[in-house]
């Protein structure tokens, strides 16, 4: 019975595995065959990488790599700074209301970012950053979940390291500095790995705030790219597609171990 049921667990993995992938290894024979040969799947027809040449001369896919990198950059550089601090502040200070403001901040986390678009496009366009890439990203900086994972991690941190610390004249910031984020690499890792993915992605916002190729980011300008109007080729759009995804996938494929253990450490489950 023990083995039947550790065969169908595997079975079971290997199956989800199958499906949760086979996505992808279509959007790649796509890329790598002419239209024809990817819709009938003849499996023995010729590979060709002419899609993806095709495909990148037929958007400004560089300025999208640029904007979607500086776009992540600037959110995850807020989100540490903004997160840090919050955390330290609900972990170890006590002020009045504490309990109260920290449940606020964790109701954040039962509200869809699709409901507060309205109210965020009037934010950005009164401060002027309609258009931008800070624009972009400023929603998103100030993150319930981050918050939290700081909390929780800074929580863990030996009151007595924090003790010690003071006794050597370090003031709230150095000791913050020096001892609790040096022991929060690995919260910082795993929930780094969620953010640069999570926004990477994420198309809805970003396709209402920005108009021009000099703010798109790939997601926006891999729909414009495969908009009905400008010619449906599977071929074509699957080979932007993989150019798009293609940064992820490799820095998953290098960096799986650490990405599971830096999950497995600070104990996101």
């Amino acid at each position: 019975m023990k083995g039947l049921t550790k065969f169908l667990d595997s079975f079971g993995a290997i199956l989800l595995a199958i499906i949760w992938v086979a996505p992808l290894l279509f959007a790649f024979w796509a890329a790598t065959h002419s239209t024809s040969d990817a819709v009938n799947l003849k499996l023995f027809s010729p590979w060709t990488f002419d899609n993806f040449r095709v495909a990148w001369a037929g958007a400004p896919w560089l300025q999208y790599f640029v904007n979607t990198f500086l776009l992540v950059t600037v959110i995850l550089v807020g989100q540490f700074i903004l997160t840090t601090l919050a955390g330290f502040a609900f972990a170890q200070m006590d002020f009045p209301g504490k309990d109260f403001v920290f449940i606020l901040v964790l109701m954040q986390l039962f509200i869809l970012p699709e409901v507060l678009i309205v109210e965020n496009y009037a934010m950005v366009s009164r401060l002027g950053l309609f258009d931008s890439i800070l624009g972009v990203g400023m929603p998103y900086m100030a993150s319930a979940f981050g918050i939290f994972l700081m909390r929780q991690s800074f929580k863990s941190v030996p009151i007595e390291l924090h003790e010690a610390a003071r006794i050597e004249g370090c003031g709230l910031l150095g000791i913050l500095w020096r001892v609790y984020v040096p022991l929060a690499k690995p919260t910082y890792i795993a929930y780094g790995l969620v953010s640069v993915s999570t926004h990477w992605n994420n198309f809805l916002w970003p396709l209402i705030v920005t108009n021009s190729p000099d703010t798109r980011p790939l997601t926006v300008g891999l729909s414009i790219f495969g908009a009905p109007e400008n010619g449906v080729d599977i071929s074509i759009i699957s080979a932007a597609t993989m150019m798009s995804i293609a940064p992820l996938l490799i820095a998953f494929l290098i960096f799986q171990r650490q990405f599971v253990q830096a999950f497995l450490r600070a104990g996101i489950k």
